[in-house]
């Protein structure tokens, strides 16, 4: 039997064991989740990111038809921004996050066909629709650099078949489950082998052969292995950056039997049901692993970035029009507000103000950001983080969004984003410059006449007025302003009948 002495001694020892360990997880370095969605909007979920004139979170009546409390449990324990913006389609927004750069900059400018150069009919014929190829600039090629494990989980979609850019360990991150040149999956079901069956062959997602012929959806398949692989990067001792990438929310609208009974009833279609099931998945994804984490003893050396790659795509409605990002305009692909504006949400996994990186970038809890921030400042602000440096003579178009996850205003970033898409799509050959409260579209036209679109989203956040023959002094402002930047960033326009490249136009005086 042990005797009192030796009783307290093993209690001393287990306590000054478990103070190093807790000391040296301290002195760890910081772990960073990206958990990124495809094609969820800023509606598509029970968090409510629209404000009220005072800043207060207002609910609108899609807020109420997800349920998302793994969202709701993030936003609690961290900051979101009202006003988030990405490029309109995947590709453009992914390589944005992996450079930090403006689609205008990068020239990944449309979402990348995997077997084709889809730059369509006017586009520029230099586009770069291989993507980027060069791992030394990207944000995992940087992390891995300074002793990260870089763990690439889900949709890739960077770059077609046959080309280095198709697969993520090509792009610096050490490790990919079921990312490639193919942006959506053939089947979310297990029991059609994710595709792998014969039916959508083209689509089928790959390295998820242990789950074929089971009933694991999906989403809950790309969990299970995100969080085995965090799990041997925390074993091994190393920090590690997971770039969470779903497949989910993207078509085909397969339900999620899991969830199918909390939306049988509901008014909307079986597309629309569907989609529901989906975002309900992807949330029961961003629960298990922040439970994961916890587990794992490094919630709170964890930070987590949830956000979308561009507007949403549910099924409700016209593309143009206020309906699956109602009361926000347009969807996925457009122009307006519904198709660049996408959900964020910052939080450490764990929040506890006495860890050490949590006093080195503490997050406000439950609050909202209203300044604006982009899918660029995802690069400088883990870099940041992480003391990790930057490639030299890569430019950075992003901000560090440090000083905005405390809660406060950066007054050194402008209010100002550039969406850039010279190809044809739901909205074809445009570009669009927000600056402050005004917002201007400018549409390309084959013979070099342009047609604009100006709106003030103070006044109008809806975009129902357009004012670009009320206020022509304003709309030269504006189009003066998208010039320069397009001319600073090395744009490519797209092209005439005669081939010839066309250039955003100032309104005629």
């Amino acid at each position: 039997m042990m005797k009192a002495s030796q009783f307290v001694a093993s209690l001393l020892l287990v306590s000054v064991a478990s103070t190093a360990w807790e000391s040296q997880a301290q002195a760890a370095p910081p772990n960073v989740v990206v958990f990124l969605v495809d094609d969820m909007g800023p509606m598509d979920t029970s968090v409510p990111f629209m404000t009220d004139d005072e800043g207060n979170p207002k609910r609108y009546p899609l807020n109420n038809h997800y349920r998302t409390p793994g969202m709701e449990r993030l936003a609690a324990q961290g900051i979101r921004f009202s006003n988030f913006y990405a490029m309109s389609v995947c590709s453009p927004t992914r390589t944005s996050i992996i450079t930090g750069q403006n689609a205008a900059r990068h020239r990944v400018t449309q979402y990348i066909a995997p077997n084709r150069n889809n730059r369509g009919r006017f586009g520029p014929p230099e586009w770069r629709w291989v993507g980027v190829q060069d791992d030394s600039v990207t944000l995992a090629g940087r992390l891995r650099e300074n002793g990260y494990r870089t763990i690439y989980v889900g949709k890739a979609h960077f770059g077609p078949l046959g080309q280095p850019s198709e697969w993520p360990t090509n792009l610096g991150y050490e490790e990919n489950i079921a990312g490639w040149a193919w942006g959506q999956p053939g089947s979310y079901y297990g029991e059609k082998n994710y595709g792998n069956n014969g039916e959508n062959q083209q689509f089928a997602v790959p390295h998820l052969e242990k789950y074929h012929g089971t009933d694991t959806f999906l989403t809950e398949a790309l969990t299970l292995e995100a969080k085995d692989h965090v799990s041997n990067a925390v074993a091994e001792g190393k920090p590690f950056f997971l770039h969470m990438a779903h497949y989910a929310v993207h078509a085909p609208f397969n339900s999620d039997p899991r969830f199918a009974p909390h939306y049988a009833d509901t008014e909307f279609g079986k597309p629309a049901q569907a989609f529901a099931t989906l975002i309900e998945g992807m949330d029961k994804s961003l629960g298990d692993l922040m439970d994961h984490l916890k587990e794992l003893g490094v919630a709170e050396n964890t930070l987590i970035l949830f956000l979308g790659d561009n507007g949403s795509d549910a099924p409700l409605g016209e593309s143009h029009e206020h309906t699956s990002s109602f009361p926000l305009r347009g969807k996925k692909a457009t122009h307006y507000e519904g198709g660049i504006r996408t959900p964020f949400i910052a939080a450490w996994a764990q929040p506890n103000p006495e860890n050490e990186w949590q006093k080195k970038l503490p997050i406000a809890p439950n609050a909202v950001q209203q300044q604006l921030g982009t899918v660029m400042d995802i690069y400088p602000t883990i870099l940041h983080l992480t003391g990790s440096k930057p490639a030299d003579g890569h430019t950075i178009d992003g901000f560090n969004l440090a000083p905005q996850l405390r809660g406060n205003k950066n007054p050194n970033r402008p209010e100002r984003f550039l969406m850039h898409y010279p190809h044809d799509h739901r909205s074809s050959y445009f570009t669009t410059l927000r600056i402050g409260d005004w917002k201007v579209i400018y549409h390309y036209q084959k013979q070099g006449k342009g047609r604009y679109e100006l709106y003030n989203l103070a006044d109008d956040p809806f975009e129902d007025k357009n004012l670009a023959s009320e206020k022509p002094d304003e709309l030269k402002r504006m189009m003066t302003a998208m010039i320069e930047e397009l001319e600073t960033e090395d744009a490519l326009y797209p092209i005439d009948e005669a081939g010839n490249e066309t250039r955003p136009q100032l309104p005629e005086e």
